[in-house]
């Protein structure tokens, strides 16, 4: 049995697809305001818990921990996603739920609440962005486009971009009006990722059930609409997930000791370890388009093992130079890590469980809470066996593993268009 059939590609750039269609357009304006509200409150929440709640510094890194309900709540909201269609309107749910568990942490007055709150509902707010994805999913199907792949890359830049911004408006806002402020200004945010979106529904998912040119093997195995898939049919989501959270794990270390490493080894000063930190979102954004036309040309699972080794090499500048250029050199090798993995994940992890992307983005973005946290035990313990920069040396063996788990997928799946 062939795929459904589908018109021929319309040649058009993203940018124009992304301007001239009100679901790409409010999707790209959506994810700014997620990535905009959330990293601006992420560097403040452990300061929160100790100096307005009396958390220890030990107690306050622990609710790092409560990221781990988000793989659960993600697939349990993924699943439904795929058994409905309904992308939008679980996307307009979790957005609620992130405004309300923002705003419960910001009027906190026991430390055990942003615990719970997090736990509880902060997981399933986070799936509100694997919910959008799917949605662009289905139109893109629905609408072949040369330069479809494009769009998503675009959209996930829009993310990274209010990461970019997000952290600095954060601490300006938190010295202006208050650490409660701030995480009442993330809760706005969150809600106002519905606003770009207005009263739109997605298009209505399109189903596979054979094998075909633009779609994985893997992920082409008979299913039947609206059941769960299988096990061994996510084998290899399953599989490509794990090897993104040991990439991904090694930016928990990064920022938990380099830090650290630049102020009090190498006694950089405060605007040379500034620069260090911020150089690799540049990189990174004006990388990942492109990586979009690099993948297509020697695939897109070959591209990501070399993103991987920019990593390998990258962890190993940190630990061997010791010097302000070796800083730079990292950041920037960490930026083309980031260009290729920011703009190409998601649109794998859809390639490789077709009949299911609300469940394969749900997994995929959900798994960056399971990567903080190995990051955080590992980097940890590896801080106290080995000091600093040695530590980095776990990161590079991190990125070198998923290397050679990249090239293995890459020779026996196929993702690409």
């Amino acid at each position: 049995m062939s795929s459904v059939a589908t018109p021929p590609a319309v040649r058009t750039s993203a940018t124009r697809l992304v301007l001239g269609h009100r679901l790409y357009r409010g999707a790209t304006v959506a994810m700014f305001l997620s990535g905009l509200g959330f990293s601006a409150a992420a560097p403040q929440i452990a300061r929160f818990l100790v100096t307005d709640l009396g958390a220890s510094l030990p107690m306050a890194g622990l609710y790092y921990l409560t990221n781990l309900t988000a793989p659960v709540a993600g697939y349990l909201i993924g699943s439904r996603s795929d058994r409905t269609g309904r992308r939008l309107g679980l996307f307009r749910w979790c957005a609620v739920a992130g405004f309300l568990g923002w705003a419960g942490i910001a009027f906190s007055t026991q430390l055990w609440m942003p615990f719970v709150i997090s736990a509880l509902v902060l997981g399933f707010a986070g799936a509100a962005g694997s919910q959008l994805f799917a949605a662009l999913r289905d139109e893109l199907d629905s609408r072949p486009a040369a330069a479809n792949e494009g769009v998503v890359a675009i959209v996930r830049m829009a993310l990274t971009a209010g990461w970019v911004v997000g952290p600095v408006l954060g601490a300006w806002f938190a010295a202006q009006f208050g650490l409660r402020a701030l995480l009442l200004a993330t809760a706005v945010c969150t809600l106002a990722q519905i606003l770009p979106m207005g009263a739109l529904r997605s298009a209505p998912p399109v189903s596979f059930s054979a094998p075909s040119a633009d779609r994985s093997a893997a992920g082409a195995i008979a299913t039947v609409p609206g059941r769960r898939p299988a096990l061994r049919v996510m084998l290899p989501l399953l599989a490509f997930t794990g090897l993104y959270v040991l990439v991904y794990a090694g930016e928990s270390i990064k920022y938990a000791y380099l830090p650290i490493y630049m102020n009090e080894q190498l006694r950089l000063a405060p605007a040379v370890s500034g620069a260090v930190i911020g150089i690799q979102p540049l990189v990174e954004l004006i990388l990942m388009p492109f990586s979009v036309i690099v993948g297509r040309r020697i695939g897109y699972l070959p591209l990501m093992a070399i993103g991987a080794g920019f990593g390998v090499a990258a962890n190993l500048c940190f630990a061997l130079t010791g010097s302000a250029a070796g800083m730079f050199a990292g950041q920037i090798l960490m930026g083309g890590v980031w260009g290729v993995f920011a703009a190409l994940g998601i649109i794998v992890a859809q390639r490789l469980l077709p009949s299911a992307v609300a469940t394969a983005s749900a997994i995929f973005m959900s798994s960056t809470a399971v990567s903080s946290a190995l990051g955080g035990l590992t980097g940890g313990v590896g801080v106290a066996l080995l000091g600093l920069p040695q530590v980095f040396w776990i990161p590079a063996l991190f990125a070198l593993l998923a290397v050679v788990g990249l090239v293995i997928m890459s020779r026996k799946t196929t993702v690409d268009s």
